[in-house]
């Protein structure tokens, strides 16, 4: 730990007591389960008073994340969109989490709102609404009017959460440097889960990133007739408050409004939402990262609405190709051409399995490469494929696990809306269409540009390089530094077994020149006569720790060679 670190330490001494009793609860709980006869082992129990022993290790996980606190609770809700990290079973629990919290006092709302937007409050709104539309754990919204009889929402900040999720995050990141010491977290990559984490955190914590995507996505999806987003009033808008128009409609988060629709409406509502976002996804390579039901409104006038844009996910041209390639070897029953492409698109380990890789994509494509589009599983396809990747230790690039997360949600509130009505052919004319622009001249000379541009900046660079290198070596100044991987047990047993024989010749001659002290002064038994002890001792020493050495090689199969076998 470096020195500097140790303010902030003791700065958050006291969450750390906190995080640490609930995790060593939970954990406790956790290793009890395994033991069902001891009698002690119900002891632990939650706030329902059900032992915590009796639930699923992946029921406690999430219990222990709601416990925790929001920062926690976020931490639940990346995971769940990261099955090739946690396995499907795992993802599928903390889906569950939710960041609904108890409603902050009115008046200390109000006291956020006059600190950000000063007598603004008293001019420009009226009206407001002291009852919540809705809490979460970063902020809540309120409905208010403007004074020219808008009628808007306002998302206010709660007080103190961002000193409090800051701290959780350095407490976080102090947890992933221990969790990566530890074998069977290590796996997971905890240090660079928290690096992605923490980004992700500070981005919803200011809401002027919100207010600029609504803006980015008001114009992007201006052609597509029927979709609104709300319009934020930038002269209201703040680092911890935004203030945005009012859609009015039905939430589809309510079964009871869906059941209100009719047929036709309904489909009419998932031919929109899946139109709209395929355009996100395969026209602009920027899509709204959450398109769960609550966050999408049946609008009066047959449209939909769509709100909370705090989290996008962007795809580069590159990752759009590979998902293009990736659906088209699942139709064509290709598993090599996607088996390739999964250990592209995925940080592969070094010691993966590409024979047993294989046949978990064959198995993969014979389920779902010859299902037709009206009956494509496409959730049950993506959680399949986290599962394959989790089995192997394929990890996904954010990006990717976003994507991931945004068409199961997608395919969520299409199912919601129980609509005779099949996405993926929308999905397919998209693919298809996409496919043409690459083989397109337009495209083609743009790709043979860059090519020549990089090409150019090669022939510039590489020269100069070269030359480099070669003074640096006329002038005695060029070093070659090479790294060495698992040699330290190697190298540890090379000098033990040096030692050993420089210890058993050094006995050895004691020994043979009688060194002072010796034993046996007159001979007796075997001859025996005037040993040195200092070379007896060490004689024994040095074959101790050979029989050790011996039997470490042993067990490790470098001995005979079983390894290579």
């Amino acid at each position: 730990m470096k020195i500097t670190a140790i303010p902030q330490l003791y700065r958050n001494l006291r969450r750390w007591r906190e995080i640490l009793t609930v995790l060593q609860r939970y954990g406790l709980a956790d290793w009890l389960s395994q033991f069902p006869q001891l009698p002690f082992q119900n002891w632990l129990k939650d706030s329902q008073g059900t032992p915590l022993s009796s639930h699923s290790r992946e029921v406690r996980v999430r219990m222990a994340l709601t416990e925790l606190g929001p920062t926690f609770i976020k931490l639940g809700q990346i995971l769940a969109s990261r099955p090739d990290l946690v396995g499907t079973s795992m993802a599928n629990e903390l889906k569950r989490l939710h960041s609904d919290v108890p409603a902050v006092d009115s008046q200390l709302i109000r006291n956020t709102l006059r600190a950000e937007l000063g007598n603004l409050i008293d001019t420009d709104i009226v009206d407001f609404d002291e009852t919540p539309l809705a809490t979460a754990s970063i902020g809540q919204v309120h409905r208010a009017y403007l004074a020219d009889g808008t009628d808007v929402v306002i998302k206010v900040q709660r007080p103190n959460i961002e000193a409090m999720m800051v701290c959780d995050l350095d407490v976080l990141e102090g947890l992933a440097v221990l969790a990566e010491k530890v074998e069977g977290l290590a796996a997971f990559s905890p240090q660079k889960l928290v690096q992605q984490m923490a980004p992700m955190v500070r981005r919803e914590l200011d809401f002027g990133r919100e207010r600029q995507n609504l803006h980015v996505f008001a114009t992007l999806l201006a052609g597509i007739e029927g979709i609104e987003i709300p319009r934020p009033i930038d002269t209201l808008c703040t680092r911890r408050v935004i203030v945005m128009t009012r859609l009015t409609g039905q939430d589809l988060s309510r079964s009871q409004a869906i059941q209100e629709l009719s047929g036709d409406e309904r489909l009419k509502a998932a031919r929109l939402i899946t139109t709209v976002y395929m355009q996100m996804l395969f026209t602009h390579g920027m899509f709204h990262a959450d398109p769960h039901p609550g966050n999408l409104v049946m609008l009066a006038n047959g449209g939909v609405g769509i709100l909370d844009f705090g989290m996008i996910g962007r795809i580069d041209t590159r990752l759009r190709e590979q998902i293009e390639e990736m659906l088209m070897a699942i139709g064509n029953g290709d598993s090599s051409r996607l088996t390739q492409l999964v250990r592209r698109a995925g940080n592969a380990p070094a010691n993966l399995d590409e024979a047993a890789l294989s046949v978990d994509v064959s198995e993969f494509i014979a389920t779902y490469g010859h299902q037709d589009l009206g009956s494509f599983d496409l959730t049950g396809a993506l959680n399949d494929l986290g599962e394959v990747l989790h089995r192997h230790g394929i990890k996904l690039p954010t990006q990717s696990a976003m994507l991931m997360k945004m068409m199961i949600s997608l395919e969520g509130t299409l199912s919601a809306l129980s609509a005779d009505f099949d996405a993926l052919e929308i999905m397919a004319g998209f693919i298809r269409k996409a496919s043409l622009n690459r083989l397109s001249p337009r495209r083609r000379l743009r790709q043979a540009l860059r090519m020549v541009m990089e090409a150019e900046y090669f022939m510039e660079v590489v020269p100069d390089q070269i030359l480099g290198l070669l003074d640096q070596a006329r002038r005695g100044q060029l070093s070659v530094h090479m790294n060495h991987h698992r040699l330290g047990a190697s190298v540890n047993r090379l000098v033990l077994g040096l030692i050993c024989s420089a210890l058993f010749l050094g006995s050895a001659l004691m020994l043979s020149m009688n060194v002072p002290p010796v034993i046996f002064l007159e001979p007796t038994h075997f001859g025996l006569h005037r040993i040195s002890i200092l070379g007896l001792c060490g004689a024994a020493a040095s074959i101790m720790m050979m029989l050790r050495l011996y039997i470490a090689i042993n067990r490790s199969g470098h001995l005979s060679g079983r390894d290579e076998d």
